[in-house]
């Protein structure tokens, strides 16, 4: 992505964090050079910094919290709205209810639920989409998308459950090793107190019903206990809280869940998975 095209699409976080620390750094006689010796960047790094060409990452934004923050804390605060505005814009309204959210029920036909991914497989994931994207948006796309693994830890914990077709399991991205790597965490991440983790087998419609058959989706209960569902087609992200529609998508959940495996048999099956050769 060239760097006009950066400035185009910065938020306005990232243009409020670029004049910012340039008004700092300008504050305390300190050139772009200087600055950049001090936090482990370039000049070249900082200049893309103050003119959005390249917005400040997460690591950026700490080392300026060190070094120009003046014990505020703006550059600190910073760092969430950063990262929000670094996820795809459909995703952003859900990423938001996402990180408060109390309880996170998804269902994913594809790929490996975002928050599970490690970073080779979110890498080899963003890498392969059409139409491609720069090196730099990718890294922007994977430091976003991994930073929502901070939910498992987060303090209230939410309850985060993940219903996979097991055709997810058996789809590798980038290589097998990779896959393999990202089962393994998969099967760790099953094993958390907050975490239920079930496969729909393959062969669920022979048994004459497959409730997944209309495609994947995340049910969110907000910290204010609302309902809400996520879905995604073709680059739109679709957020539902009509109650009446809701209801109706939180039943179909609940048909789905009935009729995956267990969470052992399923954790069984992914070990299993993770320790076969192609």
């Amino acid at each position: 992505m060239a760097s006009s095209d950066n400035k185009a699409e910065a938020g306005g976080t990232a243009h409020m964090v670029a004049a910012l620390a340039k008004a700092l750094r300008e504050q305390q006689g300190v050139t772009q050079e200087e600055l950049g010796k001090l936090i482990g960047y370039t000049a070249s790094a900082i200049s893309a910094m103050e003119t959005c060409a390249q917005p400040a990452s997460d690591k950026m934004l700490v080392k300026l919290e060190e070094v120009l923050g003046g014990g505020l804390g703006v550059f600190e605060k910073a760092r969430k709205w950063m990262l929000m505005e670094k996820y795809p814009a459909r995703f952003r309204g859900a990423a938001g209810l996402e990180r408060g959210a109390v309880t996170i029920s998804s269902y994913a036909t594809f790929c490996i639920d975002g928050i599970f991914q490690t970073e080779p497989y979110a890498q080899a994931l963003i890498r392969g989409s059409y139409p491609p994207v720069s090196d730099q948006k990718r890294e922007e796309l994977v430091e976003a998308r991994l930073a929502r693994r901070a939910l498992f830890d987060r303090d209230p914990t939410p309850m985060i459950e993940l219903i996979l077709e097991e055709g997810v399991l058996r789809r590798p991205f980038g290589d097998w090793d990779i896959m393999r790597e990202q089962l393994r965490s998969l099967a760790e991440d099953a094993q958390r107190e907050n975490v239920c983790l079930q496969v729909l087998p393959m062969d669920r419609g022979l048994r004459g019903s497959h409730a997944g058959e209309r495609g994947p989706m995340k049910l969110l209960v907000t910290e204010d206990h609302d309902h809400v569902v996520y879905m995604e087609i073709e680059d739109q992200g679709i957020l539902v809280s009509e109650p009446s529609e809701v209801a109706q998508l939180a039943h179909r959940y609940a048909k789905i869940r009935s009729q995956a495996l267990s969470p052992d048999d399923s954790l069984g099956l992914i070990e299993r998975l993770a320790g076969e050769e192609p």
